[in-house]
């Protein structure tokens, strides 16, 4: 029957109305007669058979037959063809919903803590790392914005967006959209006023007016003053990696050190850590193990410092601070960690790290988490399509 079906497009048409029929029937059992069933089971039946056993013509011949009886039996639904579109959809968003849930689950890096091994957004200007505005930030004028083309091509390979608003009046920021509009996942567009003008960003990358010098890090407008035909905001943006979290593995072993794993922050005790936020770092300390950070930058465990061939930890511990070996620095020594200090992690509690020592808020600040907010471990980088795409991250 597989052979028949693979090979003969008149069997793969006649299996497809039975299973259709049969789908109907156990729709309307309860509006339907038992003879009327009974009759319409047996019209069904004699269909596989002959796809089964018999040539074209006594293929066709059941198949009239099929539809014969399903015509007297069966209620017509209105808008069929819809129906079906709409079924076949909740199907594949419940499917999708439960790899989500179970298997994978997608994550976009939300801040450079883990660079150079998973970058969040990046931007040019960017006045987010200054704290404060300077007293007359100008957006950056040494890059061009490409053409329509080629900005769709960087955008969907690299990653890469433009964002470039021109003032059409004189005048000051005087209101802006504290949040984008969105569209399910995607930022859909925001607006903001200067002077009597107002204006609107579609697809506006994250916290777009902090990166862009128009607010403080405390959502005060600069009080520059633009002229007309002068760049509001002249902007490239990078889109952070985009990756899937293994949900699956940590349902059957514990998570082991060095693993990047994501978890929620919904116990994370820090003025400066929302309790609603999924966080990804590098797993360092498990739960009863004293740790502290050595001079030279790597994790002590249990009074034993971690060598540089320590499994995923090889990048890390690779820097030498007179030499410069790569872009990582080892693991500097701050808060619970600073100068020598020691810290236990509790019981059935994680700890963890950020590959960007010098520039992430973790364990260092607010100690460990409980295992159950943990999520999953990094697992595939799907976009953009860079060095670190797939497994490429480290």
């Amino acid at each position: 029957m597989i052979l028949r079906w693979l090979f003969n497009p008149t069997v793969r048409q006649a299996v497809q109305m039975a299973r259709h029929v049969r789908r109907l029937v156990h729709a309307q059992r309860d509006l339907l007669k038992p003879e009327q069933i009974q009759t319409v089971n047996l019209a069904t039946a004699e269909l596989r058979q002959a796809a089964a056993r018999e040539g074209k013509d006594a293929i066709k011949a059941a198949m009239t037959r099929l539809e014969e009886v399903a015509n007297q039996s069966l209620r017509p639904y209105p808008m069929a063809s819809i129906r079906e579109n709409v079924e076949v959809l909740l199907v594949a968003i419940a499917v999708a919903m439960g790899i989500r849930t179970f298997f994978l689950q997608p994550f976009k890096i939300p801040t450079g803590s883990m660079q150079p091994t998973l970058w969040g957004i990046t931007a040019n200007p960017d006045y987010m790392r200054d704290g404060l505005l300077a007293d007359d930030p100008r957006p950056n004028p040494d890059f061009d914005v490409p053409g329509p083309f080629k900005r769709f091509v960087n955008y969907w390979v690299n990653g890469v967006s433009y964002t470039h608003v021109v003032a059409r009046s004189d005048g000051a920021l005087v209101a802006y959209e504290p949040q984008p509009t969105r569209l399910l996942i995607f930022d859909l567009r925001q607006s903001f006023q200067v002077g009597n003008q107002r204006y609107t960003v579609w697809f506006p990358p994250d916290n777009m007016f902090r990166r862009a010098g128009l607010i403080d890090p405390f959502g005060r407008p600069n009080p520059r003053q633009f002229k007309k035909g002068e760049d509001i905001i002249k902007m490239r943006s990078v889109s952070g990696d985009h990756l899937f979290v293994d949900r699956l593995t940590y349902n059957f072993r514990p998570p082991k050190r060095g693993e990047i794993i994501v978890f929620e922050t919904k116990h994370v005790q820090h003025s400066m850590v929302p309790t609603d936020q999924f966080y990804i770092k590098r797993l360092v300390g498990l739960g009863g193990e004293t740790l502290s950070i050595s001079p030279n930058r790597r994790l002590v465990v249990n009074g034993r410092e971690l060598p540089p061939s320590t499994p995923r930890f090889e990048n890390l511990y690779g820097y030498h601070p007179e030499y410069k070996v790569n872009e990582y620095f080892g693991h500097v020594g701050m808060e619970l960690l600073a100068n020598g200090r020691e810290y236990t992690v509790p019981p059935n509690h994680y700890f963890v790290l950020g590959d960007n020592t010098m520039n992430s808020l973790d364990s260092r600040y607010w100690g460990g988490f409980p295992r159950e907010d943990l999520v999953g471990k990094a697992y595939f980088v799907y976009w953009p399509i860079t060095s670190r795409f797939g497994w490429g991250y480290r």
